[in-house]
């Protein structure tokens, strides 16, 4: 017979008491508090305008409400599957590409042992993140440039493209320029907090493993993955919480009109939408959607990782 293990918990006490015994650390946390909440929940009266007419001279609240008009608008229309089908394919690549790269990235750079070689992999993996979306766009659009493009050059003379494909209006080619050229410039910045979960690793479990012979690749196997397991789940479920948001910057500069059929994602659409042709209900409905969507995702990948790992954000 299994017998029941009791759990100890202490004893409940009402909110005042936390706030009065750890006074400090909700200090700390206010400034945090007060951003979210007037960038984050203040905002979200804006919501309505999916549901509303809205027009500028009755405001917000004076348009006439209409349900879900404008929902019902985004779904019969042509662009719907588009631009859910564009937001998805580059989301999913950029997840199933570029969300293992730092992992690899770290384990590889907690592998060295040379401080010297550490220091000068880590600053140089670091240095494109804090490259601009303007600059980056701007070097692709000259290292990949149909004529005189280093890159689209090197690539052609491997002949690992063909010799007439445009890297930057071909609809194909956009999603892999996107993706690879976001892996290259944020995975050593996303490294740092795997290589920050690294560093708990007590250095006695490296010295027993090689007295047992094991290698490096059997060393990152069995102790730098099953540690990276907890913070890569997290952050598994954050980065399922944005499938349809697309980054809208680097996606709106590189748009070109040989490539739409690939780029139109569901952020330049609201964007061309709301913006361009003034149609803000429906602007709002579109965005709200996919928010839904996102929301439903991050979910369900919670629930899933929980019960698979234990681990999860709530």
């Amino acid at each position: 017979m299994k017998k029941k293990v009791k759990v100890v918990t202490g004893p409940k006490r009402p909110l005042r008491w936390y706030l009065h015994h750890d006074w400090q650390l909700w200090v700390m946390l206010l400034p945090a508090m007060i951003y979210i909440f007037i960038f984050a929940y203040v905002p979200m009266y804006g919501v309505q305008l999916a549901f509303r007419d809205y027009n500028f001279s009755s405001g917000i609240y004076g348009g006439k409400w209409v349900g879900f008009k404008y929902f019902k608008q985004y779904f019969e229309s042509p662009m719907f599957f588009t631009t859910i089908r564009n937001t998805f394919v580059i989301s999913a690549l950029s997840i199933a590409l570029g969300f293992p790269a730092p992992i690899i990235l770290a384990m590889i750079i907690n592998q060295l042992r040379f401080k010297r070689w550490k220091k000068t992999l880590q600053t140089t993996v670091y240095i494109p993140y804090f490259i601009s979306t303007v600059v980056l766009v701007s070097m692709l659009n000259i290292l990949l440039a149909y004529k005189g493009g280093v890159i689209n050059d090197l690539l052609k003379t491997l002949h690992l493209i063909p010799q007439k494909l445009n890297l930057l209006t071909n609809a194909s080619a956009f999603v892999w320029v996107y993706v690879l050229s976001g892996i290259w410039q944020s995975a050593g910045w996303n490294s740092i907090i795997y290589l920050a979960a690294l560093s708990s690793v007590d250095t006695q479990l490296y010295d027993a493993c090689k007295i047992d012979g094991a290698n490096r690749w059997q060393t990152m196997i069995h102790i730098d993955l099953p540690v990276l397991v907890p913070t890569i789940v997290i952050l598994l479920i954050m980065s399922m919480g944005n499938i349809l948001n697309v980054g809208f910057d680097k996606i709106f500069l590189m748009q070109q009109s040989g490539n739409l059929s690939a780029s139109q994602v569901i952020s330049t659409y609201v964007y061309d939408v709301a913006i361009k042709s003034g149609q803000f209900s429906f602007g709002s409905a579109v965005g709200l959607f996919s928010n839904i969507i996102n929301f439903i995702f991050l979910m369900a990948t919670n629930q899933i990782a929980k019960k698979l790992t234990g681990t999860g954000l709530m």
